[in-house]
């Protein structure tokens, strides 16, 4: 069901290149996704809901949903859902209001100082994927950070779902060509009462250009399937992006302390989303090894998604590494740069503490990435491809532009001067020294 690779004896040089990987070839569907795109910025709001007939199914009158359908749905929500959500969201919020930046004046000279101010974005498009399955929790982790950091003007698009009337639920599990139900009274919740029913390429070029229906963000944020990601990429000179998700990911770092029915309950748990669904285990012990082997198939036959997960753990992108020791096992894991790492070992948090590399970690046995993938307080919007070595999850951070606030007085520049002119010349830039001559009625020394 699971393959191994064996790193006993000595760890590979090229660390990266040998472990699980899921392949996602974003550069063939950046051609796909251009016409998409381009179709989008010429014809606007026609194009998105013709590219909706062909790609979703779905016919929609409109890409903006109906006010009174995100009421509904927030009336028609299990009250076990909405107490859920209601406290996912505030748990959300607790964790991102302590992240919000405040503006810092430091005196470099006496009357010459620079500000950094934090500005949030002026308006963002959130994504929220529905694909194999639905993801209220997603709404929670884009919305409320963007909150928190002060955006004044936020949207959130979802793919439509099938069906003939969009307030005929009836059990039914299609929904009139509108994004799913929990999706709108998650953003009921939320407070956001702008909502499309666009998912694909479509949205994020949506978002980029505008439409008659639609403003222009901005930003979009927000998880999707290969075609969202490969607009994000052609559009991002256009609209800035969070990051290009790529599929989900869960490295487990273990030893003999391990719990092998812990660990394989929570490979099945990030497998379920996904046949390229990325599910490694890497530890010091064979017996663990072969206890989660053994594990493994009981549990995912017990699953409503076994065929889905048994692909995900068999295709390449999964796998059990074997090694020698835990510092080996954290050269690996670090190599891996996991979207969610967990640590399953003796002083787990001393293990947790070493890791340089992962988008989330989550420590020992009672912290598993299905908590933070709903109730943590953390975000779940993480960097995946081994991008972890060099980008964070969604953060307030995210949604904040930094900008320097130069404030010199005449003294302070001239104070400066010297040192600028020598160097603008040092750089073959004289205008550069020239624009501070200009405002004194010296010469400015260059020795």
């Amino acid at each position: 069901m699971i393959s191994r690779i064996d790193m006993r004896g000595s760890l590979p040089e090229n660390l990266r290149d040998v472990l699980p990987r899921a392949e996602l070839d974003v550069e063939a569907a950046l051609e796909k996704v251009r016409s998409i795109c381009d179709d989008v910025r010429h014809r606007g709001a026609a194009a998105v809901r013709e590219l909706t007939a062909r790609f979703d199914g779905v016919e929609i009158a409109s890409t903006r949903v109906p006010a009174e359908e995100i009421e509904r749905a927030l009336a028609e929500l299990d009250p076990r859902v909405r107490a859920a959500l209601e406290e996912s969201i505030r748990r959300a919020r607790k964790v991102h209001r302590d992240q919000r930046r405040t503006d810092v004046t430091t005196e470099v000279v006496p009357g010459g100082t620079v500000t950094e101010r934090w500005v949030p974005v002026d308006r963002v498009g959130l994504y929220v994927p529905g694909g194999r399955a639905v993801y209220p929790s997603s709404v929670v982790m884009n919305v409320v950070p963007a909150q928190e950091a002060g955006v004044k003007s936020l949207a959130v698009t979802s793919p439509p779902q099938k069906g003939d009337a969009p307030h005929d639920r009836g059990g039914d599990p299609e929904f009139g060509g509108l994004p799913h139900p929990t999706i709108l009274a998650a953003c009921a919740l939320l407070g956001v009462g702008e909502v499309y029913s666009v998912g694909g390429a479509q949205a994020v070029a949506m978002f980029a250009y505008g439409t008659e229906e639609c403003p222009p963000a901005t930003l979009v944020t927000g998880p999707g399937n290969i075609w969202v990601t490969a607009a994000k990429r052609l559009l991002k000179g256009r609209i800035g992006i969070d990051s290009e998700a790529g599929p989900t990911e869960i490295a487990i770092l273990a030893d003999e302390t391990a719990d092998p029915v812990h660990v394989a309950a929570d490979l099945i748990s990030q497998a379920e989303h996904d046949v390229v669904a990325a599910a490694v285990l890497v530890t010091t012990s064979p017996e663990l090894a072969d206890a989660v082997e053994k594990e493994l198939p009981g549990q995912v036959a017990a699953t409503k998604h076994a065929a889905r997960i048994t692909e995900a753990l068999a295709g390449r992108q999964s796998g059990i590494v074997l090694v020698d020791s835990i510092d080996d096992g954290l050269k690996v894991v670090d190599a891996y740069a996991a979207e969610h790492l967990e640590i399953h070992t003796a002083n787990a948090a001393e293990v947790a503490a070493r890791v340089r590399n992962a988008g989330a970690i989550f420590v020992g046995t009672y912290a598993p990435v299905s908590l933070g993938d709903y109730l943590a307080g953390s975000n779940h919007v993480l960097p995946t491809g081994g991008c972890a070595c060099h980008s964070s999850g969604l953060s307030v951070q995210s949604f904040l532009r930094g900008i320097h606030v130069v404030d010199y007085s005449r003294e302070a520049l001239a104070g400066a001067a010297a040192h600028v002119s020598v160097l603008a010349d040092a750089e073959d830039l004289p205008a550069h020294g020239a624009a501070i001559r200009a405002r004194f009625d010296w010469e400015i020394p260059t020795t």
